[in-house]
C-alpha cells in the first residue's frame, strides 16, 4: 500500500505487523505513527488528509488482540474484537450484558462488523457509546508500549475530546471488564434508531438490598468532552425503594452534575440527561 492509493497521505508507509512487540517497534521508531484496527474512523481521516502519519501500522494480523476470554473476576477483551462479537458472545452477554447491550446498538451492521473495542476506546469521541459502558463497569484499559504492558482504568483513560493515557509508542491490547455479580445495569441511548449517532446515553447500574437501593454507579454519554461519572446521582439514590422516589432523586441530581458553561448545560441537554439516567436507572433496578 503506498501514497497514491487514495487511502494513505503522500509520505506515509505502509507496515503490517504480526504481533504486539513487532507493533509496538514499528511505532517507536516511527515520529507520528499511527495504528489501523478496523478502520471505521481512522480511514476517512487518512483519506482527507486530516491526519498524516509517517507510517500507518495494520493491526489485522495480530491474532493475540482479538477475542474475549474468561479470567475468573473479570473478562478479557481483545482490542481488534469487533462490536458485533462483544453484542453476540455468550461471555459478554453473560457477564456484562451492559457491554453486549451498548455493542449491539451502535451505528449499523456493517459498523457493528468492522468497527472495534480497540479502535472505540482510542478514538475517543464523545458521540462513541463504548467508552460510556467501560467507564460504568469500571473497566482496565490495558496498553503496550516499549516499557511494557500497563492498566489504567476507563475512568482515567479518557482525558479530554479524542485524546487518552495511550502514549506514541503505545497501543491498546484489550480490555478487562469486572463482572459484578450482584449488580444489574441498563443503557439508554437518544435517538433510539440504532442508524443514528448518540446525543446523549446513561449507563446504570444498581446494586439492591432489604428492598432499597444498597449501591449505584452512573455515567453519561456525549454531555462533555469525555464520559461524565455522575457520583452525585449515585449518592441521591442509595436508600431508595420507589420507582417515584428515584427519579424525583435522580433528575435533581442530574442538574447538579452537567456543566452550566457547555452544550450539555442547556435545557433540552439537561431535560434528555434527565429522562435518559432515570429510563436507565428504574430498569436496572427493576422497579
Amino acid at each position: 500500500m503506498s501514497g497514491d492509493n487514495g487511502v494513505l497521505p503522500p509520505g506515509c508507509e505502509y507496515a503490517r505487523a504480526h504481533s504486539i512487540a513487532e507493533a509496538v517497534q514499528i511505532l517507536g521508531e516511527s515520529l507520528e505513527g499511527r495504528v489501523l484496527a478496523g478502520g471505521q474512523s481512522l480511514v476517512p481521516l487518512l483519506r482527507s488528509h486530516q491526519v498524516c502519519p509517517d507510517v500507518l501500522v495494520d493491526l489485522g494480523g495480530v491474532a493475540e488482540l482479538r477475542g474475549v476470554r474468561d479470567e475468573g473476576d473479570s473478562l478479557w477483551i481483545g482490542a481488534l474484537t469487533t462490536y458485533h462479537e462483544v453484542a453476540s458472545h455468550p461471555l459478554v452477554r453473560s457477564h456484562a450484558p451492559l457491554l453486549a447491550r451498548v455493542a449491539g446498538v451502535i451505528a449499523d451492521p456493517a459498523v457493528r462488523h468492522r468497527g472495534t473495542v480497540g479502535g472505540a476506546l482510542a478514538y475517543a469521541d464523545p458521540a462513541f457509546e463504548l467508552p460510556t459502558a467501560a467507564v460504568a463497569l469500571g473497566a482496565e484499559c490495558r496498553i503496550t508500549g516499549p516499557a511494557g504492558e500497563r492498566g489504567v482504568p476507563a475512568a482515567h483513560f479518557f482525558v479530554a475530546k479524542r485524546t487518552t493515557a495511550i502514549g506514541p509508542d503505545e497501543l491498546v491490547t484489550g480490555i478487562r471488564v469486572p463482572k459484578w455479580p450482584g449488580w444489574s445495569f441498563h443503557y439508554e441511548r437518544f435517538p433510539t434508531d440504532r442508524r443514528s449517532w448518540a446525543i446523549g446515553g446513561a449507563a446504570a447500574g444498581v446494586r439492591r438490598g432489604d428492598g432499597v437501593i444498597a449501591a449505584a454507579r452512573v455515567v453519561l454519554g456525549n454531555v462533555g468532552p469525555t464520559p461524565l461519572r455522575a457520583a452525585t446521582v449515585e449518592a441521591a439514590c442509595i436508600g431508595l425503594p420507589s420507582r417515584a422516589a428515584l427519579l424525583r432523586a435522580a433528575a435533581r441530581a442530574v442538574d447538579e452534575v452537567l456543566p452550566s458553561d457547555s452544550a450539555s448545560g442547556d435545557v433540552e441537554h439537561r431535560g434528555l440527561a434527565r429522562v435518559l439516567t432515570g429510563r436507565a436507572l428504574i430498569t436496572a433496578a427493576g422497579v
